[in-house]
């Protein structure tokens, strides 16, 4: 896709492949650049064409480098946090720990950090774990949720972490990305309480996908980043599941595996611009339930989940086409009841 400048942009660039800010109107985009711009360059024109190398994702969402996984069971809780490349397809490498061990946890994204939200860890958590995408370090304690959950699911727009559901629960929590905060706010709540949930992100929206009330259902439904107000229902998936994992292309919310019983494999795909079901676009190279999302600009990955047995495997299906996912490589253990999230 070709992305075009609306009027005029100033681009500052601290170092060469490091995080720029581009300032387009009333919109603040935050990416990364390679390339030979000189720092603080303005660049003129109602339609001027992106400098090559200059690279602006229609969703924040979406990473552009690489997925991790975070917590998780194997079958004991583990504070493991692994790393992915997307620019090709290879196996995770561990990359640091969680302050706490624990599994059913929510993932979230900002441009710099990953947040590991809520979960079980021998009691249930209100943790909010933030890591740096950039190093390979462990978690600090950056806050914690309204109520302390597990099976919740997490959403992420450009300046905040969402966490919604969870075991009896039906609120949304937001905690912002620019500073470190206390405790989450309570911003409004989901159409019913369930768990087992799956969570998509669009750019002014969140979603929150099936589940358990405790009999399974399909609804989809949505929330505004903008303002702290109840979740409305907007449509349903192909079936009624639990456990299934949730990843974002910047057109579409994607739900893919869980358990209806038996587990399934089927990808259900729903669109962001209008309000409507999903279909279904094709399967995993394996069913499975309560494995990690991540997203890339082009691709969703499913990683780990309960097969059974635990799986490590890590699945990737292209966002352009609606067809089959493929196995690209594998976790640093099996484990299910992992969080997911993308740089």
């Amino acid at each position: 896709m070709t992305y075009s400048i609306l009027g005029n942009a100033v681009v500052t660039i601290n170092t060469a492949n490091s995080d720029i800010v581009g300032s387009f109107g009333n919109v603040s985009i935050l990416t990364r650049f390679t390339g030979n711009l000189l720092p603080n360059t303005t660049i003129y024109s109602a339609q001027a064409q992106l400098p090559v190398g200059f690279v602006i994702s229609d969703a924040f969402f979406q990473g552009t480098i690489a997925g991790f996984s975070s917590g998780g069971a194997n079958p004991t809780c583990v504070a493991t946090i692994d790393k992915f490349p997307f620019a090709y397809d290879n196996s995770a490498v561990g990359v640091g720990s969680l302050t706490q061990a624990r599994l059913l946890l929510a993932g979230q994204s900002s441009a710099e950090s990953g947040y590991a939200s809520g979960g079980f860890g021998g009691t249930n958590s209100n943790v909010v774990d933030k890591f740096p995408f950039a190093t390979s370090a462990g978690a600090a304690d950056a806050g914690d949720l309204t109520v302390a959950r597990e099976r919740l699911t997490g959403q992420s727009s450009s300046l905040a972490g969402y966490s919604s559901g969870g075991v009896g629960s039906n609120v949304i929590d937001k905690f912002p990305f620019a500073t470190t905060f206390t405790t989450a706010s309570d911003v409004g709540d989901l159409t019913q309480s369930r768990c087992g949930l799956a969570g998509q992100s669009s750019t002014i929206s969140g979603y929150s996908t099936g589940g358990s009330v405790p009999a399974n259902v399909t609804t989809i439904d949505k929330f505004p980043f903008a303002a702290s107000t109840n979740a409305i229902n907007v449509g349903s998936l192909t079936q009624a599941r639990y456990g299934q994992t949730g990843q974002s292309s910047g057109q579409a919310g994607y739900a893919s595996g869980g358990e209806v019983p038996p587990n399934v494999a089927f990808i259900d795909k729903f669109p962001f611009a209008a309000d409507s079901s999903a279909i279904s676009v094709g399967c995993l190279s394996r069913a499975r339930n309560f494995s990690g999302g991540q997203s890339s600009t082009i691709a969703g990955y499913n990683s780990g989940g309960d097969a059974p047995p635990f799986i490590d495997t890590i699945d990737k299906f292209f966002f352009s086409t609606d067809i089959n996912a493929i196995n690209i490589g594998g976790l640093t253990s099996s484990r299910r009841f992992l969080a997911g999230h993308q740089d």
